[in-house]
């Protein structure tokens, strides 16, 4: 996940050498029955987890196992993926946002998804105590970000405890890793309801993107320790998604279905 290189370090007048963690990135390309479909800026772990998110919220399978097969390649930084379902859509490449994340990533979206904007229906609500303490909990969780200060994170959680956890040089990446690990570590029974009574946690900026792939799982509350942006905020509020910013310490901001957060 991150490579040392010696440098020099300047503080006021006084200078001195060390060596120094830098996290890694590599270029990951995901192919889908045979064809490229996307080559994303990625930190190289959990790429298996990444492609099963990314697909999952583009809206190319929705479930596991709609994978006949998966195969990663960390030579080449590439995934083979082979989908029960042979037919691809042949506009899927003219659906394409590029997003506002680290790497300038890609998010395929359907433009139906936009205009129906199908509501999230989920009775799930948490206290603010129980949000304040499980982002607490989040922030001190990455290793990688205490040795590099290089990666964004992502966690799910019930509202006790974050049970899932990933973290990327992308925002978009990480938030993905999770949502796969899920699907993938309860393939027989991760559906839409398997995120119904969910949180999804997340260190960066929530941006539309972000929001469209939280709404693609059907999780009812994002809370993160940056800001969002005006777009995800009408998104959520169209869509009946709690989304919580700048939680830090006991404060937050909601901004949208605040009868969630008690």
């Amino acid at each position: 996940m991150f490579e040392k290189f010696n440098i020099t370090r300047i503080y006021k007048d006084r200078k001195e050498s060390l060596e120094d963690f830098v996290i890694k990135e590599v270029p990951f390309t995901i192919q889908v029955n045979n064809q490229e479909l996307v080559t994303l800026l990625a930190s190289p772990a959990d790429l298996k987890d990444l492609t099963v998110g990314f697909l999952y919220s583009s809206g190319l399978i929705k479930k596991y196992s709609d994978i006949k097969s998966i195969i990663l390649d960390e030579r080449s930084w590439m995934t083979s993926v082979e989908l029960k379902n042979k037919k691809l859509d042949k506009d899927l490449y003219f659906k394409r946002l590029f997003t506002s994340g680290c790497g300038r990533g890609v998010l395929f979206y359907n433009s139906l998804d936009l205009m129906h904007r199908r509501k999230i229906e989920s009775d799930f609500c948490l206290s603010c105590r129980d949000v304040s303490r499980l982002m607490k909990v989040f922030r001190n969780k990455s290793s990688v970000f205490k040795k590099t200060g290089g990666v964004h994170s992502a966690g799910l959680s019930y509202g006790k405890k974050i049970i899932l956890f990933n973290e990327d040089i992308g925002r978009h990446n990480a938030v993905d890793k999770v949502i796969g690990q899920a699907l993938r570590e309860n393939a027989a029974s991760c559906t839409s309801k398997y995120f119904t009574n969910s949180i999804l946690c997340t260190s960066g900026r929530i941006s539309s993107e972000i929001l469209l792939k939280v709404k693609k799982a059907a999780i009812p509350v994002i809370v993160s320790l940056g800001a969002p942006t005006d777009q995800a905020v009408k998104l959520a509020r169209s869509f009946n998604l709690t989304l919580v910013g700048f939680a830090r310490g006991e404060k937050m901001n909601v901004y949208s279905v605040k009868n969630r957060i008690k």
